[in-house]
């Protein structure tokens, strides 16, 4: 089996999507590096920002909090997360994140193992207000 090339991904050069809250980026991903095991971004989240309830029902989500600070909901129970602050979504468990501090949260994140079909590996149960019908994130590509 031939490795893919390497290839740096910068955030400046990944469109942000906001169809779900915040500015989301998917930065490593089948699509922009080949990758066979998982993908991850970055989330940007202005003060009273959030990123809509949805689940992952074949991933587990690891987020890890960068600068600022962020509340997520798993399940039933809150946590607060700050600077250097990381938590594991489970498979399958409704989750959602908003921005309670004064100041921008910035967090990076990861999802493995990748769905079937890109198409399966998201379920919102939450939509923002008249944001319904915008694309999804492009995650999927060639494996």
């Amino acid at each position: 089996m031939t490795a893919p090339p390497v290839r740096k991904v910068s955030r400046a050069e990944v469109e942000p999507n906001r169809r779900r809250g915040g500015d989301v980026r998917i930065l490593l991903s089948p699509r922009t590096v080949q990758s066979t095991s998982g993908f991850g971004g970055s989330l940007t989240l202005e003060p009273e920002e959030y990123v809509c309830e949805h689940i992952h029902p074949y991933s587990e989500e690891f987020v890890y909090v960068v600068g600022g600070q962020l509340r997520i909901r798993i399940g039933e129970e809150l946590i607060d997360l700050g600077e250097g602050d990381s938590v594991m979504v489970p498979i399958g468990v409704r989750h959602r994140m908003v921005n309670l501090g004064s100041e921008r949260a910035q967090v990076i994140f990861h999802l493995a193992p990748l769905a079937p079909r890109p198409e399966l590996g998201h379920i919102d149960t939450e939509f923002l207000p008249d944001r319904s019908d915008a694309p999804a994130p492009p995650v999927g590509g060639a494996r």
